[in-house]
Formats: C-alpha cells, sequence, structure tokens
C-alpha cells in the first residue's frame, strides 16, 4: 500500500470541503512552509512540495474523483509536479499566480522571493495542455498489474533550441513594457488610499524576455509536434472507466513551459468465458442431469488459468460454489475477490425414443420428484449468503 499521507489530511480540510476551502488551506500551508520563509530547511521545503501536490489533485474536480475512489493509486504513476518524489519547484511556483495572485513574491515576501531577476517572479512560457488516451486491459493484466508502452503523437520539446524558441541564448532582449519583471504595476486613487495592482506584462506574457531571432524549426514556440513513447506502470485492480493520470506527459509547453498531463482511461476487454462483478469473477458452469445426479470432478477457467473442482452427488440447478480470492485485488486494499461459479443443469431439448422411455420410467420414482424441501435456496437467500 501506498506511504503517501493523505491529501486532505495534508491541506488540513475535510473530505467534503469545498474548493474555496481548500484553496484558503493551501495558501495558509505553503505561506507556512514557503522556501524564502525557511531557507535552508528541507523539512520544510518536502512538506511545502506535499502541500503543491495535494492541492493539484484537490483543485481538480476529475483528479479529486478519482482520487476519492481510488486513493493514491488512482493517480497513477505521477512523475514531476504532482508527482510522488520528483517535485520541481518551478512548476510549483508557476501556479502561484492563481493561487496568491501576481504580486504574491513583493506583497508576502518583500521582493525576497524574486526569481529570474525584476520586480517579480517571471513565467515560463506557457503550460502544454493535457492529453487523454485509452488503454484495453484484459482480466489478467487487470489481475496482476502491467507496463505498458504506447506511442503518443503530441506537442514535444524543440529538439533545435531546447526548448528555447530563440536561436540561440544571445537571441533575446529585456521586454521594453516591463523592463524585464514581466508584470505592470499599476497605482489607482480610491476612496481608501492608493491602491496598487499587478498583473502579467501584455507584450512578454510575463517571460520578462522577447525573442529576437526566432527558432526557424518551431517558429519560436519551443516545441514541434511529434511522437513520444510512454510507458504506464497499471497498478493491480484496475476496472473500467478507472481514470490513471501521469503528470508531465502531456504536450509540452511553449517556450519552457511546463507540459501537460497525460490522462490514461482504462477500458476492460471482455472475457470469453468470465464477467466480472466488482472484485468479484462469475462464471456460469453447465453439466449434464447424469453429472448432477452422480457428481462429477471437473476444470473450470480462472483469472490465472484453469482450477479443479468438485461437484457433489445429487447438486442442484443454481448452486453456487466459490473459490476463495480467485477474484480481482482491490486498487487501493488488500482486499481480495472471489470466483463464483453457478451450476447450470442442461436439459436434452431432443431426445430419442429409447431416452424419452427412460425418462418415463424415471417420471414415476418418487426420487425425481421435486422437494422443495430438499431445494436448492432462492436467489436472493444465496445472494444473502454469498455477501454476508
Amino acid at each position: 500500500m501506498s506511504t503517501k499521507r493523505d491529501y486532505y489530511e495534508i491541506l488540513g480540510v475535510a473530505k467534503t470541503a469545498s474548493q474555496d476551502e481548500i484553496k484558503k488551506s493551501y495558501r495558509k500551508v505553503a505561506m507556512q512552509f514557503h522556501p524564502d520563509r525557511n531557507p535552508g530547511n528541507k523539512e520544510a521545503e518536502e512538506k511545502f512540495k506535499e502541500a503543491a501536490e495535494a492541492y493539484e489533485v484537490l483543485s481538480d474536480p476529475d483528479k479529486r474523483g478519482q482520487y476519492d475512489r481510488f486513493g493514491h493509486a488512482g493517480m497513477g504513476n505521477r512523475g514531476g509536479f504532482g508527482g510522488s518524489g520528483h517535485m520541481n519547484m518551478d512548476d510549483i511556483f508557476s501556479n502561484f499566480g492563481d493561487i496568491f495572485g501576481e504580486d504574491i513574491f513583493g506583497s508576502f515576501f518583500g521582493g525576497g522571493g524574486q526569481r529570474g531577476g525584476g520586480g517579480g517572479r517571471r513565467q515560463r512560457g506557457t503550460r502544454g495542455s493535457n492529453l487523454r488516451v485509452k488503454i484495453k486491459l484484459n482480466f489478467e493484466e487487470i489481475a496482476k498489474g502491467t507496463n505498458k508502452k504506447i506511442k503518443v503523437k503530441k506537442h514535444v520539446t524543440c529538439n533545435t533550441c531546447n526548448g528555447l524558441g530563440a536561436k540561440d541564448k544571445n537571441a533575446f532582449q529585456s521586454c521594453t513594457t516591463c523592463h524585464g519583471s514581466g508584470q505592470v504595476r499599476k497605482v489607482t486613487q480610491t476612496f481608501l488610499g492608493q491602491m496598487q495592482t499587478v498583473t502579467t506584462c501584455p507584450t512578454c506574457n510575463g517571460e520578462g524576455q522577447i525573442i529576437t531571432n526566432k527558432c526557424t524549426s518551431c517558429k519560436g514556440e519551443g516545441r514541434q509536434y511529434g511522437e513520444e513513447t510512454v510507458s504506464i506502470d497499471i497498478p493491480a485492480g484496475v476496472m473500467e472507466g478507472m481514470q490513471l493520470s501521469m503528470s508531465g506527459k502531456g504536450n509540452a509547453g511553449e517556450r519552457g513551459g511546463a507540459p501537460g498531463d497525460l490522462l490514461i482511461l482504462v477500458e476492460e476487454e471482455p472475457h470469453p468465458e468470465l464477467q466480472r462483478d466488482g472484485l468479484n469473477v462469475a462464471f456460469d458452469l453447465h453439466i449434464s442431469f447424469p453429472d448432477a445426479a452422480f457428481g462429477v470432478q471437473l476444470e473450470v477457467p480462472t483469472i490465472d488459468g484453469k482450477a479443479k473442482i468438485k461437484v457433489p452427488p445429487g447438486t442442484q440447478s443454481g448452486k453456487i460454489f466459490r473459490l476463495k480470492g480467485k477474484g480481482f485485488p482491490s486498487v487501493n486494499s488488500y482486499e481480495k475477490g472471489d470466483q463464483l461459479i453457478q451450476v447450470n443443469v442442461w436439459t436434452p431439448q431432443t431426445l430419442t425414443a429409447d431416452e424419452k422411455a427412460m425418462l418415463e420410467k424415471m417420471q414415476e420414482s418418487g426420487n425425481f420428484k421435486p422437494n422443495p424441501e430438499k431445494s436448492e435456496k432462492g436467489f436472493f437467500e444465496k445472494v444473502k449468503d454469498i455477501f454476508s
């Protein structure tokens, strides 16, 4: 099981918290453990990253819903921002404009948090968009977990300029509008006095620089349309409709901007003989009347191959056998389902003259007349017994 802390616990909010409550709590935690307020404190830095990861998931309705249903396993293998142990501080800070406002470093840290020069932190390009793919899995892959390598067509970092968007590092000049800060300040007079607002520079889009000589391969975007082979670790126990997420594996951002996420939608391939019911696996076993009367030992299919079962003499149609632990594992716990085998006694649809004569003779015997007291339990009683 995952050793990660619960995201709601990290931010100090209840699972029923609203988006405003989550945002407010994240602001408080991020301010408390911000590196500029805790210089050289590795523990504070890790808590700062941990809070950013929790907010990235809980602030997104889709990711939050996935987390609520499947926990950390539902997040998939998340590298980069939002990933396990691979947090990128630039990616975290790139989201601060939306959370705290553009002037967070000047207002809250007295200018001590300036990053990249100027009066505030300069943004690095534009974040790439998310991508969604579908992956089909058979029952065995779902039961054991698997690794899938898929080719994804998307925007990738330009190999010529390595994402700069410029011909070389000297092909930049400071933005004349914001003078390299990436921000534009405006002071207005109100009845409460002067009020200062800070917005992203419209000329350089917050980068603080403009390109004087664009890369000829990507035309200044820092990215090109291409293809990447992505390795995806699928945890055991996933189910139809579940969505996994790989942070940083979506479209590359423009001019060094953070990449988007890759969202993986799980699809189950139908099994030729088995059916899935949550963690359990169901199988319809058809046997002949003589086998039901005399008993029989035979093999049945399971997720892991074949398994031998013994059908005792006198087994009634509708009898359900259980193979303990032969179902699917839970994606978020140690729980494991069972395989349920329902017996169906096959009734011949055509009879020869001799067969008909034998059956008519047996029909006269009391042993072949239905006995409700010795018959199988009703459907609802059996289901109650199985899941009790």
